[in-house]
This record gives structure tokens, sequence and C-alpha cells, in this order.
């Protein structure tokens, strides 16, 4: 904006001509550092009232002919470019100087260049080259580059002509530039108000260089940083961005990222954000979708069928597993049982039973996981953890080859798949401690709201008692009661004391009484404190726990993060897995203490016949059980899931004779193609040879349990552990211990787990 300042009415003498010139006045505005410079736009608010001020008091000064012209603002730099007018026979600089000097006086007189911020410290500089007010994004700085259009300015020229201006910290000569382009000193000053004065002083000055030439300078502002300064540098310090970088990711990882993990996973076991669990969603279910009857998928609320639960075996099995959750934990509890025994459905019914938070870990998924970072993935889903950045994993490894070649070592930022799952885990075990806390507190606050209860209840029981027996006061009934003077002091009747009435108690009710508040338990507090410790631990239960598929360094990292969990009582840890071989990874880790074993095996010829008629008959279905039938399903075995196979099956309409055909004979060809292989090949990769399983099946045809020294001592193992062992492991059999001395005692026999029906069919067909 160019504001006209109007003539003041002074006459001069015509026999000098009139010239133009410029002044910039500095410091009327902030100078503006950024895009984002609030102060910027406080100048704009007051640049009407400052331009006024300013012009006002130049009107003043009349050295030589001045007249002020025009004022221009540059609000951008800080500054407003005076241009004004002065009588001379020719342009003269001392006669230029000599106004700047007189405009100054004056300025300084008359208390100081107006300025938005109020401190009036702006002063008046002679443009000696071409004014360039641009508004362009070029922010000031106080570093200068002064361009030379024509040959190269001296050092000491530079130097002389910018010192005025302000302190210079440095000069950097020119350096040679591509063909075409200008080349440029650096001048570096001090403070940036005065590059800004140098800046739009000189701008565009002709400074003789030869005797036939001059160099006119194109200056500019120079960002203080430059635009790759710090990538430059970090590139060429790797000893010191990388330690650095390293430090900075693991804080920002454990002061940010894990306290949101840990929240997560908590939230997860709690079910903080499930819906289902919500206030409003069971109102809405209770009012609105049940009465309905729509047609949506909830499941109802009545309990799981029990399939097992008529077992004697599946209810000695869940009672133990109760006693160890309703025990402070001291090791881990470890159910195993062949696929399809009920495991996950026993463990089902108990966590739906106790009102406690439970984690669920399925190793399954894990152990089929291609990649290192869709185990994690997996892991993390299971678990709550979040957020999760496994993308990061191969940029990790890749910052540590390129630190190698750089520093000579790894930068740390990679981790394998052991420790990355046991800083996973350690996570979950700071959401397990806080869960136990969390639930320690509220029972804790509720057991206080109780005895509160019952203390106020026992005094006003108290207080009953003795209004009961007269000896009750309140003096404010007195005076409600009386009248007159009696009523104005507040006082009634004489008070009857406890003491008069325990005077005239007999003593042996007295002393009676005393020795029942004595004789009350005292301990009381600390069991219920007790109680509420195991109550409030949460459960944990890894499912599917088994070596495999190249992972058993991660399965080793869950046997001690387990053992962890319970050696510091901060939680139940039930393992399950399909076979017994598979503690022995466990008992490494807990080495001083024994697991709490339990095993499910298969039921009884009686126990199976019993519970396909149990649920046959809960079908509406109700066949007539002849002695050949009976047979039949007592030679099938007592697998839960052949037995839910049958009860399925002949609920559809099939017989009995026919359903127990069909899981006979698809038993068979699966125990044919485990055992003995589909040909020479693939029985030369099994652990066993066809000789040792022949004679493991047709033992067991005969007998539904053999003694497992009988088998191993005798031909064909003749000692050989190894393959009665790989057998188990293939759960083609199965080895159960009694008191858990697997080893020692003429108590350990082999069972075949699918039925003894099954080795009579491949007896028959291998003969």
């Amino acid at each position: 904006m160019l504001r006209s300042l109007g003539h003041t009415g002074r006459s001069y003498s015509t026999q000098q001509s009139t010239h133009t010139a410029a002044l910039f006045i500095d410091s009327v505005f902030p100078i503006r550092l950024g895009a984002w410079d609030l102060r910027y736009y406080y100048g704009l608010l007051r640049q009407e009232s400052l331009l006024d001020a300013l012009g006002a008091s130049l009107n003043a000064v009349h050295a030589h002919g001045f007249t002020p012209v025009a004022l221009e603002p540059h609000p951008k730099d800080g500054g407003v470019f005076l241009r004004f007018q002065y009588t001379a026979p020719a342009p003269d600089p001392a006669l230029l100087a000599q106004i700047e000097r007189a405009v100054r006086d004056h300025l300084r007189a008359s208390g100081g260049v107006p300025s938005s911020a109020g401190l009036r410290r702006g002063d008046a500089w002679l443009v000696r080259g071409t004014p360039w007010p641009e508004d362009m994004r070029r922010f000031a700085s106080p570093i200068l580059r002064v361009a030379f259009d024509g040959p190269d300015v001296p050092e000491e020229v530079l130097y002389a002509l910018l010192r005025p201006y302000g302190r210079i910290l440095d000069i950097v000569p020119p350096t040679p530039a591509p063909a075409g382009a200008l080349r440029a000193a650096t001048v570096t000053f001090a403070d940036t108000r005065a590059a800004v004065i140098a800046r739009h002083a000189l701008h565009g000055l002709a400074v003789p260089a030869a005797a036939a030439s001059s160099t006119r300078l194109r200056t500019a502002f120079q960002p203080a940083v430059q635009a790759h300064a710090l990538r430059d540098w970090a590139t060429a310090h790797p000893r010191i961005v990388i330690p650095v970088l390293v430090f900075l990711l693991g804080t920002l990882t454990y002061t940010v990222f894990d306290p949101i993990r840990a929240f997560m996973v908590q939230a997860k076991m709690q079910d903080w954000l499930d819906y289902r669990q919500f206030t409003l969603y069971k109102w809405l279910r209770r009012n609105a979708l049940e009465r309905l009857s729509l047609s949506l998928d909830i499941a109802p609320d009545g309990d799981v069928v029990d399939e097992e639960g008529a077992w004697q075996e599946r209810r000695e099995a869940e009672a133990a597993l109760r006693r160890y959750l309703a025990d402070v934990p001291t090791t881990v509890a470890f159910v195993h049982g062949p696929q399809g025994s009920g495991k996950s459905r026993l463990l089902g019914r108990i966590l739906k039973d106790i009102d406690r938070p439970a984690l669920v870990i399925d190793c399954a998924p894990l152990l089929h996981a291609g990649t290192d970072a869709r185990l994690l993935a997996a892991l993390a889903a299971q678990t709550g953890y979040w957020p999760v950045f496994t993308f990061l994993n191969s940029v990790n490894h890749l910052v540590d080859l390129a630190s190698v070649g750089l520093i000579g070592q790894k930068a740390g930022l990679s981790a394998s798949l052991p420790e990355q799952t046991t800083q996973l885990l350690e996570v979950v075990g700071t959401a397990l401690r806080a869960s136990a806390a969390t639930r320690r507190t509220g029972a804790q606050c509720a057991r206080n709201r109780t005895a509160q209860a019952a203390q106020a209840e026992k005094e006003a029981a108290r207080v009953r008692e003795r209004i009961a027996r007269g000896t009750w006061f309140d003096p404010r009934m007195g005076a409600v009661a009386g009248g007159g003077v009696m009523a104005e002091l507040g006082v009634g009747d004489e008070r009857v004391w406890e003491a008069d009435l325990e005077a005239a108690k007999p003593r042996g009710a007295a002393r009676d009484a005393g020795d029942h508040v004595d004789a009350l338990p005292a301990v009381a507090p600390d069991m219920d404190a007790d109680a509420d410790a195991v109550g409030a631990l949460p459960i944990v239960v890894v499912k599917n726990f088994a070596p495999g598929g190249g992972r058993e360094d991660v399965m080793d990292v869950f046997a001690r993060w387990a053992a962890a969990l319970v050696e510091g009582g901060v939680a139940h840890v039930v393992v399950v897995s399909d076979n017994r071989e598979h503690s022995k990874r466990l008992a490494k880790a807990m080495p001083a203490k024994p697991l709490s074993t339990i095993a499910l095996s298969d039921a009884d010829a009686a126990g199976a016949l019993m519970f396909v008629k149990l649920r046959l008959r809960e079908a509406g279905v109700e066949p007539e059980w002849t002695a050949e039938r009976t047979e039949r399903v007592e030679r099938l075995g007592g697998r839960a899931s052949d037995l839910a196979s049958l009860i399925h099956k002949v609920r559809g309409g099939q017989r009995v004779e026919d359903a127990v055909e069909d899981i006979v004979g698809r038993g068979v060809a699966e125990l044919r193609k485990g055992a003995f292989g589909d040909d020479a090949e693939d029985a030369r990769a099994l652990p066993w040879t066809r000789v040792q399983a022949w004679a493991v099946v047709k033992a067991l045809a005969q007998a539904n349990e053999v003694p497992y020294h009988d088998v191993l001592v005798n031909f064909p193992f003749k000692g050989d552990e190894g393959a009665l062992r790989g057998m188990e492991q293939a759960e083609l059999i199965a080895i159960t211990a009694h008191d858990g001395t697997p080893r020692s005692t003429l108590r350990l026999y082999l069972s075949l787990p699918y039925s003894v029906r099954l080795a009579h069919a491949v007896c028959r067909a291998r003969a």
C-alpha cells in the first residue's frame, strides 16, 4: 500500500532542481520470521495509526527542502520505505547523508520511531540502491546472501559497505557457481534487524570494481537452517545419530506405547470394550430384542450342555482344576489328553462358572504362522496387545544392516523372534498385575462397605436395645416435652446411666457376655483378605501347547513366562496340551516345583454307553439296545469326539450299527496311515518301524491296556524307548502314569486312543 503525503505548503527557490530519494525506516512493524508468526497480523491491525503518526512526525523536517512524498509500508520485514524529494543542483551523496542525519535527529527528538510493540528503537537509513518491497515467502534471517552482478567485490569493500548496519559475524567468500549463475558471498550478521536494514539499503547498489566496470549487488535472505542441513549432518555423523535415535525410540515405546498396550490387554480381559457387556446393550436385549422375539443370532444365557459331566473321570478332573484355581498359585496346571477328550469344553465350563478375568492364548495359529510378523500379529490379536507395528521388523533389520556398514556394529533396533515375544508377554504380564490390583482394590472396597453396613446395623440394634431398656437419653426430647425454664435450658428428667444397669445385672451374665465377645474369631478379616486376593487373580490359559513348526524357541518363551507368572503370584496358569510329553518343557522352566498334572482320558465302556443312552434319550431317540448294539458301542471306545459323532449320526436317522462301522472305518484308515504309512517311503520317515507298530496294535487288540515295561524290554523294541515316545507324540498311543512316576513303576500302561475295535479291524486287514 502506497500512502501519498499531502504538500505542506512550503515554497523553495526555483534556481535549484528537485531530486527524489528514499529512506528505509526499520522496526515499525515486527519482523516476520515465518508463515505462522502471529505478530505479523498484529502489526497489520495497527498499520494505519502507525503510518499516520510517522507521517506527522516527518513533516517537521526541513533540511535541504526535504519533502515527504509517500510512505510505502513493508510489514513483512518490519519497515517502511519513505520516498521524499529534496532540492540540490545535482545528486550529492554528502547532501543525502545530511538529510539522513537530520531525519534521525528529529525522530529521536520526537520520542523515536512509532512501533507496534511500543519500543521505539527504529531508525532511518538511506536507501543507496533500489527499493524492492517484495511480498514473497522469503522471510528474514540473520544470513544475507550478496550476489555479484559483475566482477567479485573484495571482502574488505563488502565489509565496509555492510558494517554500518550492524555487527558482522562472518563473511564467506564466493564459491564456484554453475555457468550462467551469479557468484555470491554469504554474510552472517549478529542480529536479524541488521540483516534486514542492509538488505533494503544496499539492494541494487552499483559498486566500482574496476577502472571501466562496476558490480551491482543483489541481496537476498538465506534461511538460517538449510532445507537438508539436518539430514546432511545426520548422514555425516552416524555414530552419534543412530544411538540417539535408538534411545529416543526406546523411550517413546516405554513411556507412550507400553502403557497403552497394557491398558488394551486389561480391557480385553475385563471386557471393557465389549459392547455385549454394556448396560445399555443388556437393557435393550432384555427389554426389546427378546420380548419382540426377533430372528437375531443371540446365544441363550443358559449353561452349556455338559457332554462329559456324567463321567467319573471328568468330575474328578474338574474338581482337581477347581481346587487349583481356588488356591494360591505355586505351580502351573498342566491339562493333557488326546484330541477330542473334551479339554476345551471342561475349561470353558469352569471359566464360565468362575467370575474372574481370563486370557486365552491358542498356540495353534502361532505354530502355523508363516512369518515372524504374522506370529506376532496373531499373538497380539489374542492378547489384545495394541498398537503393534509388525511392518517395522523388516525396516529395523535393514537399519541394523546399514549400521553395521556405517559404524561397525548393530544399532539394536531389530530383535529376534524370542526377544520380541518376551517383550510382548512382559507387557501382558504388566496388564495381568494391573487387573489383579484393580479387582483386589474393588474387593477391599466392597468388604469395607459391608463392614461399615454391619457396624451401622450393630449400632442401630444397640440403640433399639437401650430404648427398650429405658436407658436411651436424648436431651432434645426433654426440652421439647418440658416447659418454662426446663424447656429453655434444654434439660429434662434425670439421665439413667449404663453403669447403673450394669451394676444391677447379674455377674454371671456379664461374665458370659464378655466371654462370648472374647471368643469371637479374630482372624476372619485376614481370611477374607486372602480369599479376595486369590479371587482377584486372573487366569491365563495356554491352549495347544506343543513344539513344532520350527517354533520351539517361542514355546520355551511361553514356558518361562508361565513359570514367572505363578512364581510371582500374578495369575493362575493352565496349560492345555494333547500330549503328556510336552510337560517336560514346562518342568524345565520350573525345576524346583512339580507341575499340577490333570489327565483327561477316554471313558470306560460303561461310562461311554451311559453317556450315549443319556444324550439320545434327551434328543427323543430311544433305539432298542440289544446285546449286539451294546457290544458295538462298548468296543467303539470312550473318546468324546467319537461318541459325539455317534450321537449325531443316530439323531440323523442312521442305525447304531452303521454309525459305529462308519466311525471305525474312518479310524482304521487314519490308524493305518499314521502307524504304517502309505508306502515304503513314508514308512522310512517314521521314527518307528512297521514291525514295532504292528506289535503294539496286536498287543492292544488283545487287551485295553498293557504294561509299559513289558512292551519296552521285549521284541521288537528291546529298550528302544524313542519309538514308543514317537508313537505317543503322533497320538497313536497314550502313555499314562501313576503318581507322576512314568518310568519307575509298573503301573504305566499303553492304550490305543482310538479303540480296541480299531485294533481288531487293523489285525483283520493285515491278516
